[in-house]
């Protein structure tokens, strides 16, 4: 049995389609999701769809050990950042190397970094009148955005679209793709 554990920010929809995708898969169990925002709404859709879900505060994510101790518990075999927005300790890199990933809606190296999330991302997109965008898949390293890439998903933007409707190109680019990748990378190790 593979497990994983996810770690959300934010509404959780790529949470729910990676459980959606592993639901009738006895291989693979969602351990939980480990959410750093009290009101996030990855919780309503954890409770909706059974699944364990926790929060954690900054002190005991980047203070204590307190977040590697739940995950030292769980043993998974895949930690996948899903809407994630802290930049993850060291501590964690170390002790689950090449076991992190994350998704990012931008065609890395461009629009990476602190501060380039979601809509942000999006409006730079449309600002610089970029003809293509796209998600990245990477392990995650001690640097926002730097670690090794391993797939890349593109789309081709018209004159015409706007931050929210690029926004929606890139939700199904992260819905067709993360799944299948993260899949993949459970069953190669």
């Amino acid at each position: 049995m593979k497990r994983i554990v996810l770690f959300a920010s934010g509404s959780g929809s790529n949470v729910e389609n990676i459980i959606h995708h592993f639901k009738d898969n006895s291989q693979v169990h969602i351990a939980c999701v480990l959410s750093n925002k009290k009101d996030a709404k990855v919780f309503d859709r954890c409770s909706r769809l059974n699944v364990s879900a926790f929060y954690f505060n900054r002190h005991s994510f980047y203070e204590s050990e307190a977040v590697l101790d739940i995950l030292k518990a769980m043993k998974p075999d895949l930690i996948v950042l899903a809407g994630f927005l802290w930049k993850v300790p060291e501590n964690l890199i170390k002790t689950f190397p090449d076991q992190i990933v994350n998704i990012h809606p931008a065609l890395l190296p461009k629009y990476g970094g602190k501060g380039m999330y979601g809509m942000h991302i999006h409006k730079a997109v449309k600002e610089n009148a970029e003809t293509e965008t796209g998600i990245t898949i990477h392990y995650v390293n001690e640097h926002y955005d730097e670690g090794t890439i391993i797939k890349q998903a593109s789309v081709a933007l018209a004159p015409e679209d706007t931050p929210d409707t690029i926004a929606e190109k890139i939700h199904a680019l992260e819905y067709e793709h993360f799944p299948k990748v993260i899949e993949k990378l459970l069953f190669e190790h």
